[in-house]
């Protein structure tokens, strides 16, 4: 479902960089520390802990060698690392890091509390474990919301593929419960809006047809004339503004907490 890139940035992924800039700003995590990004992607969460919390090293992990290679092409250096491996067994010590993050990614992992465990286990006593994944079940993520209400509208298949339904760890509450059964300390949860503009009626369809993430891999499944049949009723149906353009919101659920002394 996720394999590149160059396909992500333009679906979620310029989106993804603007909540990963304040999700880092708001952990208020101390310079020089040591980072893992878990399911690091193309790297917007490693590029924001460069930009803003002054590490003394981040190290990010994925399954997909292609989103690997991206993440090295476009931030590799003394600072930051991108590996191979797995969110349920990550190929990292126990107990070396200060911080291990993860955004967008436990909703897609088949065991999220082992996932939460293993950040839990590499980071030392009073290191940080933090989350954030869209908000799909109660609309926040507006530009997916306006999707799948236009494909339950066409088709029935829709209702099962929609996040809304297939993803109920995306929520403030599924989260606080996540990482406190990994046994974290003070867990807080807070939430995190952007906005997501659209230049046309084009930049919003156009990444849908990227085949990568629920939503595209739905619309690749489809007839000619059933996907043209959902482009025109999205087309008619999400609000323009006079220049043309879509103007939307994105919100993001965050949680995160501390591992307890000893």
């Amino acid at each position: 479902m996720w394999a590149a890139g160059e396909a992500y940035e333009p679906y979620v992924g310029r989106w993804s960089r603007l909540v990963a800039a304040e999700f880092v700003r708001r952990l208020a995590a101390a310079p020089g520390g040591s980072w893992r990004d878990i399911g690091c992607g193309t790297g917007a969460v490693a590029r924001a802990v460069l930009a803003a919390a002054a590490p003394r090293r981040v190290v990010g992990v994925d399954p997909a060698e292609s989103y690997v290679r991206h993440a090295r092409r476009h931030l590799a250096g003394p600072r930051a690392d991108f590996v191979v491996g797995d969110a349920l067994a990550l190929p990292f010590p126990d107990g070396r890091a200060t911080a291990a993050v993860s955004g967008l990614v436990l909703n897609f992992v088949p065991d999220p509390a082992r996932a939460a465990a293993e950040m839990v286990r590499v980071v030392g006593p009073g290191g940080t474990v933090a989350v954030y994944l869209w908000d799909y079940g109660e609309g926040g993520m507006r530009a997916i919301r306006a999707f799948w209400d236009a494909a339950r509208a066409l088709d029935r298949r829709a209702e099962a593929l929609d996040e809304a339904v297939r993803f109920p760890l995306a929520g403030r509450k599924p989260l606080r419960e996540l990482l406190t059964g990994a046994g974290l300390a003070g867990v807080e949860t807070g939430e995190i809006t952007v906005p997501t503009r659209f230049r046309d009626f084009d930049d919003y369809w156009g990444p849908f047809l990227g085949g990568q993430g629920p939503a595209p891999a739905y619309v690749a499944s489809l007839p000619e004339d059933h996907r043209a049949e959902l482009r025109e009723r999205l087309r008619a149906t999400l609000p323009r503004a006079c220049d043309g353009s879509i103007r939307l919101t994105a919100r993001a659920w965050t949680a995160w907490g501390a591992r307890p002394p000893g």
